[in-house]
């Protein structure tokens, strides 16, 4: 775990007592000008944030809080963020919002740059499982809390407002056998392009699909599942086409996202495969991409608004009230059935 440096770190580097850098990082007057000089050099040099010092001192408040989420490509995050700003400026807040590319390293930046701006909360959708782990704990103990939105963190004490991933792959997976079995394909093969490994949703969805198999007595393939490194369009128009190419056309596809589902429509219209007629296809999130989509696609619908206005109203909850509990809320989600899964919606 990273250690934060102290006051009284800065105090044994340079052989003094810890109330004499206090002074001098609070800016009295009564501090020789040398031991203050060495006093912020070293402070400097150790990475030492006085801020935080100044404002337990002071009790002063910026009234901003922060938000980081690991992409911009969709809807998703932006509509999530439009009502978590909504919240927070009609109780007077500013709201500094960040996103990662999908990358742990960038999201341990852009919360050491809030951790600087002095939020006083964040709100995190995370990039990838584990790897920021010991920062969000540091995060914590500083007392600065955190509310994770879609994608949580394991064993972090903090709120958490998540959809079932599971139980709405499950009946998105299950409607797909529905559509194809109606089609008169007792055994069809639904195929899944499962999402990353590091993001640990990937994992609940995946098994949602796998036991919603498993309940109509179809066989779990090696060749139905596939992982994607991934979740843009890009990734799945190729990896469609590699199934095509090889000969591994399924009857119906769950994806893990909206994107990978457009691309593999894309790819699989290029090459005279007709969706949803040969091939049912269902996405996941109800990006806005969905509705423009030829034909538009079928996906599991969060509720979006209300993810950010739960959110948002935890966040607010535990920086007014400190001691207020940990809570993880489970918000309700939807299947939007269009065209792409169903030929009756055509």
């Amino acid at each position: 775990m990273i250690h934060n440096p102290t006051i009284l770190d800065i105090a044994k580097a340079l052989g003094i007592s810890k109330s004499t850098v206090s002074r001098a990082l609070a800016g009295a007057e009564n501090v020789k000008p040398q031991t203050r000089k060495a006093i912020l050099d070293m402070a400097e040099k150790m990475r030492y944030k006085p801020n935080y010092m100044a404002r337990n001192l002071t009790k002063s408040r910026t009234r901003i809080v922060g938000v980081v989420v690991p992409e911009f490509i969709n809807s998703f995050f932006s509509r999530v963020i439009i009502r978590i700003q909504n919240v927070f400026e009609q109780e007077g807040y500013r709201v500094l919002i960040t996103q990662c590319n999908e990358s742990w390293e960038v999201e341990r930046k852009n919360l050491r740059l809030l951790e600087e701006a002095m939020v006083e909360g964040i709100l995190i959708s995370v990039t990838e499982k584990g790897r920021n782990s010991d920062y969000y704990r540091e995060l914590a103990a500083k007392g600065i809390p955190i509310v994770f939105f879609n994608r949580a963190e394991k064993g972090i004490e903090a709120s958490q407002v998540l959809i079932d991933d599971y139980k709405w792959a499950f009946f998105a997976t299950e409607h797909l056998i529905g559509v194809r079995r109606r089609l008169g394909q007792e055994k069809p093969r639904i195929m899944h392009f499962r999402g990353p490994d590091n993001i640990d949703l990937s994992g609940r969805r995946y098994w949602g699909y796998a036991d919603a198999l498993m309940k109509h007595h179809l066989s779990l393939e090696d060749d139905l599942t596939v992982r994607v490194k991934g979740t843009s369009r890009e990734d799945g128009f190729m990896l469609m086409k590699g199934c095509i190419e090889k000969g591994n056309v399924p009857d119906a596809l769950f994806c893990f996202s909206d994107h990978l589902a457009i691309g593999a429509m894309l790819a699989l219209r290029q090459n005279g495969i007709e969706v949803p007629h040969q091939v049912s296809v269902m996405g996941f999130s109800e990006s806005q991409s969905a509705l423009v989509t030829m034909p538009a696609l079928s996906s599991v619908a969060q509720p979006l608004e209300e993810m950010g206005e739960t959110a948002a109203r935890l966040l607010l909850e535990r920086i007014e009230n400190p001691d207020a509990g940990i809570r993880r809320v489970i918000l309700d989600a939807s299947l939007n059935i269009r065209g792409s899964s169903n030929p009756e919606f055509l």
